[in-house]
């Protein structure tokens, strides 16, 4: 019961999203500004002061950084072999993809630090601040073909990208930041979550999708299931402290991240699927990021 409850919150600002947009009547072009101002300024300010203020030993940042390279393409082979099993539309598949490697962080982020306070918070940012270049480029990489886009410039362009090279830099160099910049830093990512979540709130559709019914489960069943296990399996393999495990099986459990319906609409892909996949399993994520963090607690206690 504890570990449901640690979801409600986040629950109830992505429902109060919906209700805003919805039924309140706030403009979508409301949600969309402040998705931009989330995605270019807030969220990158959260993943800079977090990762630039982690202690991070180097056999902690080889294991994660390994967990995070694996993860990312364990989800990309799964998602692909949905090619020669069910036959998709093309841009369906390069579409919705990503919905199976990339992961809310706004979720991410919040529980993370119900879950386990501020070390809690730190090892996810790590776990962010590696996965995010991997996903975009795995990501990106799926989709230029579409736009006949430069994969590398498309990823050297990325703002949680650049926000995660800025942040590795200064912590791995030891400069660190200057305390009016690192309380500005602050404040501005203390905004990103509760806005991040009431962006995904808005974003819920199911207006698509149901040509590629199959192919969407196929991918929510990779996000939501077995990325998990995928999780719990490295963690093992790799000897990860119980606190870097149920972390880990936190972050794996994640529904699909709300970006991926931007960049897919922005780099002329299938947006409409991808909305309807990231709203299920978001819905979903209710029921089964509890479960798994039972289960991994279960396994690591």
């Amino acid at each position: 019961m504890h570990i449901a409850l640690l979801v409600i919150p986040d629950c109830l600002i992505v429902a109060l999203g919906w209700v805003l947009l919805h039924k309140l009547k706030f403009s979508r072009e409301f949600f969309t500004n402040t998705e931009k101002l989330v995605y270019y300024i807030l969220f990158p300010a959260l993943l800079v002061q977090s990762i630039a203020f982690t202690p991070i030993s180097a056999s902690s940042a080889g294991r994660l950084l390994a967990v995070s390279i694996l993860l990312c393409l364990a989800g990309y082979l799964a998602a692909w072999l949905a090619r020669p099993l069910l036959k998709p539309r093309p841009i369906a598949l390069a579409s919705l993809a990503q919905c199976a490697y990339r992961f809310n962080t706004y979720i991410g982020f919040s529980l993370a630090a119900a879950l386990a306070g501020s070390e809690g918070q730190a090892i996810m940012a790590v776990l962010v601040g590696f996965s995010v270049p991997i996903a975009n480029v795995l990501a990106v990489k799926s989709l230029a073909r579409f736009q006949g886009s430069n994969v590398w410039l498309e990823i050297l362009k990325n703002p949680l990208v650049l926000a995660t090279l800025a942040g590795l830099l200064l912590n791995f160099s030891g400069i660190g930041l200057d305390n009016t910049v690192n309380m500005t830093l602050s404040k501005l990512g203390n905004s990103a979550i509760p806005l991040g979540l009431l962006c995904v709130g808005a974003s819920l559709s199911l207006a698509g999708g149901r040509q590629d019914r199959a192919v969407i489960s196929w991918i929510l069943g990779i996000r939501l299931l077995a990325m998990p296990v995928f999780a719990l399996i490295l963690a093992f393999l790799l000897a990860l402290s119980p606190l870097e495990t149920n972390i880990l099986v936190l972050f794996a459990a994640l529904p699909p991240a709300s970006a991926a319906y931007i960049l897919a609409a922005r780099m002329g892909g299938d947006g409409r699927c991808v909305a309807t996949a990231v709203s299920i399993g978001t819905v979903l994520s209710v029921l089964t990021i509890p479960f798994w963090l039972f289960v991994g607690q279960t396994l690591v206690n």
